[in-house]
């Protein structure tokens, strides 16, 4: 017990933060999933389902400029608060729609939209709170805790969320999300007190415009950041078309459908889980730019080619687990540098460009996936004679477009990794982390 306690040392205000939000994050990924189903029930269309994404991260990517500066001025605490109240009334507004029977797609667009938004403001916001409830002695900790519960949400989601939906259907999963908000908006409002600093104090005294010049600045004089900063937008492009494909290839492929959809994602989160367990206990690495290396290559060159060539449920999964094991080490280990490295007067204005330049691939990629599968992949796969090699690859039917999409995934994310691995820049980061 005493080696528990020094484990985790100074994190009780985090620990209860981290457990409630947590919960509610489970709720929200519920809500998202069974809509995703339930759109794609509706129109049969990877398109469709990705520009349910791509309205999400919209306004993430044009607005985190200003939601930064916003976020260095304003109270952390109250902008959680307003922010998630407002996510959840939009929840509500969904409910009101599917009970009424008037829930329509493009409702969906518009709510994802103004979700999106709220998310800009609230995320910076709650990336500074952390850095403020944390001994910095504790940052690598915090982040793999971080990591375990977003995996324990990936494993939790498609069981919990298909089982209700098969039950009592989509009211109820929406019913449950509002459960969890109600539960995390009663302990951050009445017991969770975030220290604010000086120099946030400061910063308020800055214009939103100046403020977000400066966060420019920082990046634009701190390259090894910035190229970080870089490479993982460009393998945001490629994970985001990853996802775009996904429920275009199991549940169109003979062998798929929802339940291995949810048996797939359940073992991302599994995955996820044994990886942040690991990383929550570990020291720091020597070098954590080669880990943060490393652990995407491994990843990119396992579960895209498992998904392109597999046809059984069991190789799908030991992809996802193959190509998700290793991310929570790269996550964490990113996570750290920038905390150690970024003043943390300056970290809402720095997260919020980052958000911008490494999140504006995302929506890219979610159009790209959905538009190549409709349009491209899988009409090229249908023309193909039955005897072609990229037929014996891929097989036929539909979703053999998607399985091939697969495939250029994994060959472009193992070069993405092996070009930015030689970057000086980057490396320069050990020099002082």
């Amino acid at each position: 017990m005493n080696n528990l306690k020094q484990l985790f040392r100074g994190l009780h205000t985090f620990i209860l933060l981290w457990a409630t939000q947590g919960l509610s994050t489970l709720g929200s990924s519920m809500t998202s999933y069974a809509l995703i189903i339930w759109a794609y029930e509706q129109k049969g269309s990877a398109l469709t389902t990705a520009l349910l994404s791509v309205s999400s991260y919209a306004p993430y990517v044009l607005l985190s400029i200003f939601a930064g500066a916003l976020s260095d001025r304003w109270d952390k605490k109250r902008t959680m608060l307003v922010c998630d109240t407002l996510a959840a009334l939009s929840t509500v507004t969904v409910l009101v729609l599917l009970l009424s029977g008037k829930l329509q797609v493009r409702h969906l667009y518009l709510i994802n939209a103004f979700n999106g938004l709220m998310n800009t403001v609230q995320q910076p916001a709650s990336d500074v709170a952390v850095t403020l409830l944390t001994p910095k002695e504790q940052y690598q900790r915090t982040a793999g805790m971080r990591a375990f519960s977003n995996s324990l949400v990936t494993l939790l989601t498609p069981v919990i969320a298909t089982t209700v939906l098969s039950f009592w259907g989509l009211s109820a999963v929406i019913i449950f999300d509002l459960a969890t908000f109600t539960a995390a908006f009663i302990t951050l409002a009445f017991f969770i007190h975030i220290p604010d600093c000086v120099q946030n104090r400061q910063s308020r005294q800055l214009s939103v415009w100046k403020s977000a010049r400066e966060g420019l600045a920082y990046l634009r004089n701190s390259r090894g950041i910035f190229n970080l900063i870089l490479f993982m937008a460009a393998i945001n492009l490629t994970a985001s078309m990853y996802e775009a494909a996904l429920p275009a290839l199991l549940l169109s492929r003979s062998g798929g459908g929802e339940s291995i959809l949810g048996l797939v994602t359940a073992c991302t989160g599994i995955a996820n889980i044994l990886g942040s367990i690991i990383v929550s206990f570990i020291p720091a690495p020597k070098s954590r730019v080669r880990v943060i290396f490393n652990a995407l290559l491994f990843s990119m060159s396992t579960e895209n080619f498992l998904l392109a060539l597999g046809r059984t449920p069991i190789v799908w999964c030991t992809g996802a687990i193959l190509g998700w094991i290793t991310l929570p080490l790269m996550n964490t280990n990113m996570d750290a540098l920038f905390r150690l490295r970024i003043p943390v007067e300056m970290q809402g204005r720095v997260y919020s460009m980052r958000n911008t330049f490494q999140f504006f691939t995302i929506p890219l990629g979610y159009l790209m996936g959905g538009f190549l599968i409709d349009y491209v992949m899988e009409p090229f796969m249908q023309s193909r004679p039955e005897r072609s090699l990229l037929v014996t690859l891929f097989g036929t039917g539909k979703g053999s477009g998607a399985a091939a999409l697969y495939f250029l995934l994994g060959v472009a994310g193992a070069l993405t990794c092996i070009f930015f691995r030689k970057n000086k820049h980057i490396w320069d980061l050990e020099k002082d982390s």
